[in-house]
């Protein structure tokens, strides 16, 4: 039966992370996996979150299922940290997910339920996981230009000018912040232009909000997707909580979509009935972490502080290496790093380059130049820096 099976394509950063893992050397500098780091290397587990997870053993009395759209309680204080009353909550329909990497596929489904011969536009840098979701939903995809790679900004004119085909009907993906791998995000004026250019278009966004609370702040890093929200009838969001909670092994996600109440409902049951299809009930101990130190005043303020203390560690990472690049090079090419937000970057490097970092100096970054910016600490910015500088 199975002989014909081919073998799959190996994944990026699971070799990356292999590779890694076999070298024997000391001092070697994993820039590859997308997890958060602290300064002794470590993805630890928030304060907050053990304190939650101490409170739900100490009180909870069942195991037992719950619905197919998963607990309520973590639906409604989702919505509240995503859209923070943008919109009223009978146009919002959600469910949680096995992460966020479900809660992408699940749109996409349902996208594919919907509108079959929808195209999703894609920004030309993205998660190396949105085209295989989009392709095994069946659905075609397209890319818009987004980065100009030597200046590391926002290829305004190329992404409008590419979206400005979109039709009715199709889907434009959007990173809600901390674009994953440029670090390049919209600017207001951006996000407000995008809008109309939707609006008249009949286009529907596709927000992936991956990072919210690592790029400027819990809020500002969610006012692309309110904007939106506010504006346009129709939204679809994927929302994950491995990276602000730390939750990554727990798998913490939520499709959620907003639409005129009067669709509302049919949305809810569509939502759940691709999880019966697909997982049958979401995990629930993630995100009753979440929805528990979320409901608790103390436990709130807790997590936001270790969130904060987080995200400023990265924009400090980001502005040491702009500064250590500066100095070992001679020029300012690197500028960019500095201004840019989120957990990755992609660096300007030839791959011969790349490899020779791997191979010369045990700098662990995939091919394409993204960098995990909390992957560095004091001591690793500077050999990061001068490795690049022997390396040209």
């Amino acid at each position: 039966m199975f002989e014909t099976l081919p073998k799959p394509r190996p994944d990026g950063i699971i070799a990356l992370m292999q590779a890694y893992a076999a070298d024997p050397r000391m001092g070697k500098i994993d820039l590859g996996v997308g997890v958060y780091r602290d300064a002794a290397g470590r993805t630890p587990v928030m304060q907050a979150v053990k304190q939650a997870e101490a409170h739900i053993i100490e009180t909870q009395n069942s195991k037992s299922y719950l619905s197919l759209a998963g607990d309520s309680a973590f639906l409604e204080v989702m919505e509240r940290l995503l859209l923070g009353g943008a919109v009223p909550s009978g146009r919002v329909a959600a469910v949680g997910t096995p992460g966020g990497t479900a809660a992408v596929r699940q749109i996409c489904e349902l996208i594919r339920l919907a509108r079959p011969d929808a195209v999703i536009w894609v920004s030309a840098q993205t998660w190396p996981n949105h085209a295989p979701l989009i392709a095994a939903a069946g659905l075609e995809m397209r890319q818009y230009r987004y980065l100009e790679a030597e200046s590391g900004a926002l290829d305004r004119a190329g992404l409008f000018a590419d979206l400005g085909q979109a039709g009715a009907g199709d889907v434009v993906l959007l990173h809600g912040c901390c674009h994953n791998p440029t670090g390049v995000d919209l600017a207001e004026g951006d996000w407000a232009e995008l809008a109309g250019m939707l609006e008249r278009a009949g286009a529907v966004p596709f927000i992936d909000m991956a990072y919210q609370g690592l790029g400027e702040g819990l809020d500002a890093d969610a006012g692309g997707l309110r904007h939106l929200a506010a504006r346009l009838p129709e939204i679809l969001v994927a929302a994950s909580c491995s990276k602000n909670f730390g939750l990554y092994r727990d798998r913490v996600g939520l499709a959620m979509t907003i639409t005129p109440e009067a669709r509302r409902d049919i949305m809810a049951a569509n939502l759940a009935g691709l999880n019966r299809k697909s997982f049958a009930f979401p995990p629930d101990h993630g995100g009753r972490v979440v929805s528990t130190i979320l409901n608790d005043p103390a436990l709130r303020h807790n997590w936001q502080a270790e969130l904060e203390a987080m995200r400023r560690r990265v924009v400090q990472n980001r502005a040491d290496l702009a500064r250590a690049l500066r100095a070992a090079l001679g020029t300012d090419r690197f500028g960019f790093i500095a201004a840019q937000r989120g957990m990755f970057s992609l660096l300007p490097l030839p791959g011969t380059q790349i490899e020779r970092l791997r191979a010369d100096h045990g700098i662990y970054m995939l091919g394409d130049g993204r960098v995990n910016m909390a992957g560095l600490n004091d001591q690793t910015v500077a050999v990061l820096a001068e490795a690049i500088a022997k390396t040209v």
